[in-house]
């Protein structure tokens, strides 16, 4: 649960890593113009194999990220009805009960585990895709190959209209959060300090990475994009816009989710007053409780402000009795209930939304939230994908179309497998376990290729010559000894942290509809080490090659030199037939540092 302590820290580190990363990853690809599959030969000879790392990084991140969008499209199917399904339990077939697996739980988490997920009580049960989320997995893909049809400036026209559209969809609900009954006490919780954890390492770490995955930093679409940028654009500007957008639009959302939250929190705790309420009343008729723990009968618009100081007034053993058959009413219990549910944030959040007056506008309005960013990044991740292809391989330079359409299907067809019952417990492995790891590893080597193999101040003053205005020094500084540390420091952070974990994730128990710890099996553990090593595999082999042909460690020309006029020509073909803007690319590049939640 972010507060206070944590915005300070993760802002320390977007000015101290992130941006200046941001910055390294958007020079590097618009200086070379060409992908990240073979600039990093030229720029650090040894850094080689860092390309065919990020390259895969971003094809295992695409086989699973659109399956998320069509986790929402399921929601929007939905959404247009006078009930939603899941605020109330669904009936059962010729009868007026309730479907007994709903009953034991809440309608949300029943919607969410058993219509979308179709989820089974564990990993091991695999089983076929669910057939209901096959179209709206289709309808992700088709989406997003429409978009991407006649290359980035399609894309970014169409993201002219999508981020617009998510920054008042985002204000909207930011209003609205904030006119709340309990959104004070969300703020509250959310602006709350803690000194300690401004000392914590671990919470530095998981910042550190945080802002990573924010920017989209080491997977492939920042490299990709920025290589279709005229060579005299000053990236180091969009880097600080890019980065301030992303904090502001951190600031906006949280506030929002904090308020909306403290809502949920308020109106859970007041139906647990009234229920306790009714339930006491009860209890005193069947002679169980004493007439002296007679609850108030006037409780007005603020039942658990009433029902709390009533119980408080009480002598303490009468107070106990009466807690021996109720359960306590707390708001801030209803906050611990959140932090420990992040790992299924959406449906937590959906539930929280369906309180709302006129809920079914604002889910709608959230779902078309989450969609446009979920789209957005899927759209960034296939660049990611179709601009190294292209670039590798003549014969699809020509072929824009049938590149994204095959990219597209070949996606599909890989995502088909994160759609059984057992998909969402595989997205979590891979998301958590085998992600952060491989990217720090990549930004670790670019940004030693950069500031140590080719030369930080070198980088600098050719960037200077060729925008014709001086740079700041402070990222020689940044590049060759701040982020190196503070990379090496999250590599050494991150395996300590997930190793003294056990390997576990949150499965459905169908028997008494309830979520249950399981720790993954052994295999799991063999696929997290195995997928990690095909990874990072290039990276040493590059390097052994290197030292085996005694290849320098330090590139000893300029850029400009060592480009070929193959790289040259290339990069004079994207530009007559993308015709792309700086705008419309800055678009895909905002909307890919736009990671969905979950």
């Amino acid at each position: 649960m972010k507060t206070g302590s944590f915005f300070i820290i993760y802002t320390i580190l977007l000015v101290l890593v992130g941006i200046p990363l941001l910055f390294l990853e958007l020079a590097v690809g618009q200086r070379m113009n060409q992908d990240s599959l073979d600039l990093w030969k030229i720029i650090g000879p040894w850094s080689g194999g860092v390309g065919y790392t990020t390259f895969l990084v971003c094809f295992t991140s695409t086989t699973y990220i659109n399956v998320i969008n069509s986790w929402i499209f399921f929601y929007v199917n939905h959404s247009f009805q006078s009930h939603v399904p899941w605020q109330k339990c669904p009936l059962l077939r010729n009868s007026s009960d309730f479907e007994p697996e709903c009953s034991r739980t809440s309608p949300s988490m029943y919607f969410w585990y058993r219509q979308i997920l179709k989820a089974s009580n564990g990993i091991e049960d695999g089983g076929r895709p669910a057939l209901s989320l096959i179209m709206p997995y289709f309808l992700s893909w088709f989406l997003v190959c429409v978009f991407m049809i006649n290359g980035l400036k399609s894309t970014g026209k169409v993201l002219y209209i999508l981020v617009p559209v998510s920054c008042v969809i985002m204000f909207c609900l930011l209003i609205r959060s904030l006119m709340l009954d309990g959104a004070e006490f969300g703020l509250q919780y959310l602006l709350r300090m803690k000194t300690s954890a401004m000392y914590s390492f671990s919470a530095w770490s998981i910042a550190g990475c945080q802002v990573l995955f924010d920017l989209g930093l080491g997977s492939g679409p920042i490299i990709s994009l920025a290589s279709h940028m005229p060579r005299s654009n000053n990236c180091l500007s969009d880097a600080f816009v890019l980065g301030l957008v992303k904090l502001v639009t951190l600031l906006v959302i949280t506030p929002c989710l904090f308020s909306i939250l403290g809502f949920w929190a308020t109106a859970t705790t007041h139906r647990c007053s009234e229920r306790n309420i009714e339930t006491l009343i009860n209890l005193i008729t069947q002679g169980t409780l004493p007439p002296e723990a007679h609850p108030p009968a006037n409780i007005g618009k603020n039942p658990t402000s009433v029902y709390n100081t009533w119980l408080r007034d009480l002598p303490e053993q009468l107070r106990q009795l009466v807690l021996s058959h109720v359960p306590e009413c707390s708001r801030s219990n209803q906050f611990v209930k959140i932090k420990e549910s992040l790992h299924f944030v959406i449906p937590t959040l959906v539930e929280a939304i369906s309180t709302l007056p006129g809920s079914a506008l604002w889910s709608l309005i959230l779902f078309l939230m989450m969609l446009t960013g979920g789209l957005s990044t899927t759209m960034g991740f296939v660049h990611g994908l179709v601009t190294p292809l292209q670039d590798s391989f003549s014969f699809l330079r020509k072929q824009s179309r049938l590149i994204t359409v095959g990219t597209s299907m070949t996606m599909f067809v890989c995502g088909l497998f994160f759609l059984r019952p057992s998909g969402s417990y595989f997205i979590r492995l891979l998301n958590v376990y085998c992600t952060i790891l491989p990217i720090i590893c990549i930004l670790l080597c670019e940004n030693i290729a950069v500031a140590w193999a080719y030369g930080a101040k070198r980088f600098i003053e050719e960037l200077k010559i060729l925008w014709g205005h001086p740079l700041a020094h402070i990222f020689v500084s940044l590049w060759r000894f701040v982020n190196p540390l503070m990379l090496v420091a999250l590599l050494v952070a991150v395996p300590v942290h997930l190793s003294l974990k056990p390997l576990i994730y949150v499965a459905w128990n169908s028997k008494n509809s309830t979520l249950i710890i399981r720790p993954y099996p052994s295999w799991g553990l063999v696929l997290v080490i195995s997928t990690l090593v095909i990874l990072l595999f290039p990276i040493p082999v590059y390097f052994v090659y290197c030292l085996v042909y005694r290849i320098p460690f330090k590139s000893k020309s300029q850029i400009s030199s060592l480009m070929s006029s193959k790289s040259i020509n290339l990069s004079d073909k994207k530009r007559s037939s993308m015709e792309v803007s700086r705008e419309e690319i800055l678009q895909v590049v905002r909307r890919e540092s736009d990671q969905p939640f979950f």
